[in-house]
């Protein structure tokens, strides 16, 4: 910096506030400036800067699998959002052989993040003390009362009574769900049985539970084993909602490899809007949750904490949109 000033004929200070961006210098002095940088080959040092602000400008994102397209096509909307304010960020998986990932928010701290994205498969009420950490995090998913971190998500009932009432609007009456947990519901599985059954209640239908099936995850092998239980049953079904879209490619599949026509015999939607959904045979009607509209509001929550615009104010829960995607697979091609 001390040669740049010198090439430069400036003192020091202005070349640090031109190379800090500081907007009250002259577009000739910054060109000055900028001209010696370039001569010089000089590069910032990005780390030595950043410890003496105390931060790294480094933020976390913590999700379950990144072999689960959602959360790689999340990871990619969050790298992008974050770039753009001049942030990377730092990924981790946080479904380990002990599936404890709520662990995971404390562990993060340890790689000198500013701040911590959060999205976890599901949160339970006493996971809240998980969330009382020093440095700024926000949840991707339904909030949890008590919880001190913001909180990012779509209106799960919404949005799943919207994909039902979809398929029970052309007719269909008899239709199954994928996706309940075995345990009992929780979270974002817990909203989107209750979307399920609101449409079905608006068309003055019960849920029958021999049409709810349990997936312990939700994978696409899980999607096969579940469409291979409900036909073996023997129930009748008309169409099927799933709780994402992987769970709906593996019921395809099932439906496929047992003679099933889609969406004559079964109509299938499923929930994510993953990239593989436009390009299934037939391409899958799903729920969009807006990926980069998630994406982009959480790393503007995070800064705000982190550059300390928001750093007192109470947490927030902020809802996003989501659409309806509909497609070959609950439409027949010829009304497309």
């Amino acid at each position: 910096m001390d040669d740049v000033a010198i090439l430069a004929g400036v003192s020091r200070k202005t070349v640090s506030n031109v190379l800090s961006g500081y907007e009250h210098v002259s577009v000739k002095m910054r060109d000055r400036v900028m001209r010696a940088v370039d001569e010089l080959h000089y590069e910032i040092n990005v780390s030595a800067r950043n410890l003496r602000v105390g931060r790294t400008r480094v933020l976390g994102l913590a999700v379950p699998e990144l072999s689960q397209a959602y959360f790689a096509e999340l990871a990619d909307s969050v790298i992008r959002a974050a770039g753009a304010r001049g942030y990377t960020v730092l990924i981790e998986q946080t479904i380990s052989d002990s599936g404890n990932e709520v662990g995971a928010v404390a562990a993060m701290r340890k790689h000198s993040i500013d701040g911590l994205i959060y999205s976890p498969l599901a949160l339970r009420a006493n996971d809240v003390n998980q969330f009382d950490v020093e440095f700024p995090l926000v949840v991707l998913g339904e909030g949890i009362e008590g919880s001190r971190a913001d909180h990012v998500t779509i209106s799960n009932v919404a949005a799943m009574k919207a994909a039902t009432t979809h398929v029970l609007s052309s007719g269909r009456r008899r239709v199954a769900v994928i996706g309940a947990q075995p345990e009992g519901p929780v979270a974002t599985g817990a909203s989107r049985l209750r979307g399920y059954a609101d449409a079905l209640a608006d068309y003055g239908i019960a849920v029958d539970p021999a049409l709810v099936m349990t997936a312990a995850l939700w994978h696409r092998t899980d999607g096969v084993a579940a469409m291979d239980r409900l036909l073996a049953s023997g129930v009748d079904f008309d169409a099927v909602v799933c709780f994402n879209d992987a769970l709906a490619l593996g019921a395809m599949r099932s439906l496929h490899r047992h003679g099933r026509g889609i969406p004559g015999d079964v109509a299938v939607v499923g929930f994510d809007d993953i990239e593989d959904a436009a390009y299934s045979t037939p391409s899958l009607t799903t729920v969009s949750p807006q990926r980069d509209e998630i994406a982009l509001t959480a790393v503007s929550l995070l800064i705000e904490r982190i550059e300390g615009r928001a750093e007192n104010a109470a947490p927030q829960q902020i809802e996003t949109s989501y659409a309806l995607v509909v497609r070959e697979s609950s439409t027949d091609i010829a009304t497309l």
